[in-house]
């Protein structure tokens, strides 16, 4: 393991968490009190601070929450232990001593004596709640900052692909559950909640992370899920295809999400493999070698089920090793699953269903379930995932049970030049599903009617007051709010182009938000990595807006000003983050005023080119709290006011669409 540090350091938003106050506070504690820490590294924009220090200082201002003596405040020392491998050692050894295990018997490497006393740290703090719940919040910190380098399957995807399981392979418990390609245990933890209430399921796992495989094992004991000897034998560390420990078992159940576009897989050591029953597979289909891993790892009846990109099913190289998976009827089931269901979260990625026969079925039929569309619509406007609708319709088709949007097809059927086994190539759209689409479709339209009928009464009784009624308020600008330390401004930065990424943000991956966004398209349309993004903000060469910063646009063309509300984003060149300190103004309150046409006016620099606002001379009135509270609430209103109007413009357009499909494919009733 790489040498560990002890210099635990903690950045103004640390120091803001740990004493449970905005970063806005924090910067006027810096400026109001001259015994404050001073910086013991990191930038002028982005200082760092020791934390023993800052800990220090704010218990002697009795500043320090009692919520912090947990994990807010031992986290930066977790952190400077070392990098992700050290710390998720620690982490480990963490929940071994909470399932009472000595850690000695589970965790590959020696531990120094200062980790083991932070881990005793940990342990006498998460004494306090239920073991498994302590090191779940752990395991899920440690997941986020590392996010880029580990992919997790989501808790309830993986209560999914269990549940597909356990339909075909049937009633009772099976006797043993394999995951090939572990990662940190998410589907053997979902077999276990789903099969081995009483231990008899045995749970076997493997990955060639050393670290990921121990958090398995870890998590599988402190759950209770299976004893220390059997996830000491059960659970390795090794390169599955290069190394199958688990060769000699036969699994009853096979759950995995193997790695995908692997390239160095092994094709060349494995090219007389006795695995590759249904053929070689081809360099460039790697996910294909995983399927015929899973099927050789399978007893006779066993099911097997895979979370794989889309590209499997249809990509040219892999078509015959398809065509003898079907051939065989091994290959029972794909299901097409909507974007987000996993990483990468742009893809709609596919589950695949094999079941190990000992002969080939007569007729064999194959099944394909296109649940790519089950999302329901939010106040935000991004889509959510329908699990609830998603499981019901897939495990009622598994069942034979017949459900819109699944089609039983003949193998001999499917068996072209091709072999294309998307599910959307298949499924056809019927008049039901496209009469649905449009029932839907006006029953939205009319709540988003609703909803704009409603704010427009609110809003149309906004008058202005009568001339002379009282004095209008006086005004301030931002800068004298900043030197007043009620809020800190923050100028976006330059992003390189070489950390951009184009597309649907990945699971973790953090948006960037440029002015030309602004004006082509009113959203991101770019994203960085979440671990890039950290690195470069503790540096101080990045500007990251947080949840309740407020964002403005000092170019003209673009000017605006709102607040954020559900996710952290980077800002480019000519856009800033502005935190206040709550208890001196009302972050919507403030975003309502900048961004008024008035201020753009009076703040504009009118460069003959390209003009901008200097943000500074932004005026905002002098209300009190509670005064700014209730214009904060018109604001809101008036924000919700404009994001109905575009939902009406979405929904009618849609509509548009399902009417136009009726057309086009002749379905319009006959009129005689």
């Amino acid at each position: 393991m790489p040498s560990t540090r002890t210099d635990a350091t903690v950045t103004l938003a640390g120091i803001a968490r740990i004493a449970g106050v905005g970063r806005a506070a924090v910067s006027n504690w810096r400026r109001r009190h001259d015994d404050f820490p001073a910086p013991v590294g990191g930038t002028d924009v982005s200082p760092q601070f020791s934390l023993a220090e800052v800990e220090r200082w704010l218990e002697d201002q009795k500043k320090i929450r009692p919520a912090a003596q947990g994990l807010d405040r031992l986290w930066p020392q977790l952190e400077a232990m070392g990098d992700r491998d050290v710390t998720g050692m620690v982490i480990a050894a963490v929940g071994a001593r909470l399932a009472q295990v000595d850690e000695h018997t589970v965790i590959p490497v020696k531990l120094s004596t200062e980790q083991r006393r932070l881990v005793g740290r940990v342990v006498d703090l998460a004494a306090q709640e239920k073991p498994d719940k302590s090191f779940e919040r752990l395991l899920a910190r440690w997941l986020r900052v590392h996010t880029r380098q580990i992919v997790t399957t989501p808790a309830v995807l993986a209560d999914l692909m269990v549940e597909v399981a356990a339909t075909l392979y049937g009633p009772g418990n099976p006797s043993t559950v394999l995951d090939p390609a572990c990662g940190t245990g998410s589907l053997l933890r979902a077999a276990a909640q789903r099969w081995n209430s009483s231990q008899q399921t045995e749970l076997r796992g493997q990955d060639r992370d050393p670290v990921l495989a121990t958090m398995t094992a870890i998590r599988l004991m402190v759950s209770g899920a299976a004893s220390t000897d059997a996830v000491r034998t059960g659970v390795t560390a090794a390169d599955t295809l290069l190394d199958d420990i688990h060769a000699a078992v036969e699994a009853d159940v096979v759950v995995s999400s193997p790695p995908s576009n692997d390239r160095d897989w092994g094709y060349s050591e494995l090219a007389t493999d006795p695995r590759w029953v249904f053929g070689q597979p081809p360099r460039t289909e790697p996910e294909l070698a995983w399927v015929q891993h899973a099927v050789s790892a399978l007893a006779p009846g066993g099911t097997a089920v895979l979370l794989l990109p889309p590209g499997v099913a249809s990509r040219r190289a892999g078509r015959r090793i398809r065509a003898a998976l079907l051939r065989s009827g091994t290959l029972r089931a794909i299901v097409a699953l909507p974007p987000g269901a996993a990483a990468p979260y742009g893809l709609g990625l596919h589950l695949w269903v094999l079941r190990k026969s000992a002969e080939p079925p007569v007729d064999a039929e194959f099944l394909v379930v296109d649940a790519k569309d089950r999302t329901l619509p939010t106040a935000s406007g991004r889509p959510e995932i329908d699990w609830s609708g998603l499981s019901d319709q897939v495990l009622r088709a598994l069942a034979g049970r017949a459900v819109q949007g699944a089609q039983s097809l003949p193998v001999i059927d499917l068996l072209d030049e091709r072999v294309d086994l998307t599910p959307a190539r298949h499924v056809p759209v019927t008049t039901e599903a496209l009469g649905d689409d449009l029932r839907e479709g006006w029953k939205r339209l009319g709540a988003r009617l609703g909803e704009l009928s409603g704010l427009r009464d609110l809003l149309a009784d906004i008058e202005p007051a009568p001339t002379g009624h009282e004095a209008a308020p006086a005004a301030t600008t931002m800068a004298d709010l900043e030197r007043a330390g009620a809020l800190e401004l923050r100028g976006g930065q330059a992003v390189a182009e070489q950390q951009l990424h184009r597309g649907d943000v990945s699971r973790g991956g953090v948006p960037v938000v440029l002015v030309s966004d602004l004006l082509l398209t009113g959203a991101p349309g770019q994203w960085m990595a979440a671990r890039t993004v950290s690195d470069q903000a503790r540096a101080g060469t990045l500007t990251v807006a947080q949840a309740g910063d407020i964002v403005v646009s000092g170019a003209a063309r673009s000017f605006d000003a709102w607040v954020v509300t559900d996710y952290r984003m980077v800002l480019g060149p000519q856009l800033y983050a502005v935190s206040v300190e709550e208890t001196v103004l009302d972050p919507w309150f403030l975003a309502g005023c900048l961004r008024a046409p008035a201020n753009k006016r009076q703040a504009g620099t009118h460069a003959s080119t390209s003009s901008r606002v200097d943000v500074r001379r932004l005026q905002v009135p002098r209300l009190s709290l509670s005064e700014q509270h209730f214009y904060a609430d018109v604001f809101r209103s008036l924000t919700a006011f404009e994001q109905t109007l575009r939902d009406l413009g979405a929904e009618g357009a849609g509509l548009v669409q399902s009417i136009s499909d009726l057309l086009a494919a002749g379905r319009l009733p006959r009129r005689e």
